[in-house]
């Protein structure tokens, strides 16, 4: 980075069927006060049949900073998140906000991602750091919440709150070394693998408090079977990335 450029934000937003939400998004995330810093936005659409895609592309028509990614084949929230953080590289990000596009995670908050950044290699939008709330939810999904946070952070021995956050800060230099083309994921158990790769790599993880609201426009795509495909998934990667098959990034 020459010294005259201001660091390079890109907020990478995977979505699907988000034309409700997506417009107003874009307009929240430019419009956060970050004047050192080059916001951009980048949605990875996996071909929206309502049209989400399409809207950004119009969008990035009259604002260089909107960049629409429509995905036609390997869709997914793993492989569009995978393919949002190549093209959010090739763009020249020097900090990546990986975030999803109902407004469960408000644009408000990037601000203090990207400033405990100077502090961290990857920064966690957290629910359960002071602070920190997951709002509007029943009490069955609180439990449901609570148990599969527990049962990762044990098997994977990592001290981090929110372990299945999808709000997050990455430096340039940890998505680099995460190898992004090695990554098995398709589906939401992509949030775990990356943070699995990150763990063993020695990269500092830090969270910053976040409140987690429930979408108001839109339908959720966590159901069940995408939940207990993501438990499966954690057990795969506990065995497939280890100290010794996972090179240090340091």
């Amino acid at each position: 980075m020459t010294e005259n450029r201001r660091p390079r934000v890109v907020a990478m937003v995977p979505t699907y069927n988000e034309r409700e939400n997506i417009g107003d998004l874009i307009q929240a995330i430019l419009a956060l006060p970050l004047p050192d810093h080059d916001v951009h936005v980048l949605v990875a659409d996996d071909n929206s049949p309502d049209g989400t895609g399409a809207l950004v592309a119009e969008l990035s028509k009259t604002d260089p900073r909107v960049h629409a990614l429509v995905r036609y084949k390997r869709r997914g929230r793993g492989s569009g998140g995978i393919d949002g953080f190549k093209a959010a590289l090739a763009l020249g990000a020097d900090f990546v906000i990986e975030m999803d596009g109902d407004f469960s995670h408000q644009p408000k908050f990037i601000p203090d991602l990207i400033a405990a950044a100077g502090r961290y290699d990857l920064v966690l939008g957290s629910r359960f750091v002071p602070g920190g709330r997951d709002a509007d939810r029943g009490f069955h999904r609180r439990i449901i919440t609570f148990c599969v946070r527990a049962f990762i952070r044990r098997l994977y021995k990592i001290d981090v709150k929110d372990v299945s956050s999808g709000f997050r800060c990455f430096k340039r230099s940890v998505l680099e070394a995460v190898d992004l083309d090695d990554l098995i994921s398709v589906g939401q158990s992509v949030v775990l693998e990356i943070l699995r790769k990150v763990q063993l790599l020695g990269f500092s993880i830090g969270e910053v408090p976040i409140i987690f609201i429930d979408r108001t426009r839109g339908q959720t795509k966590l159901d069940f079977l995408a939940l207990l495909e993501t438990l499966l998934m954690a057990v795969k990667f506990k065995k497939r990335y280890t100290p010794s098959t996972v090179k240090s990034g340091r």
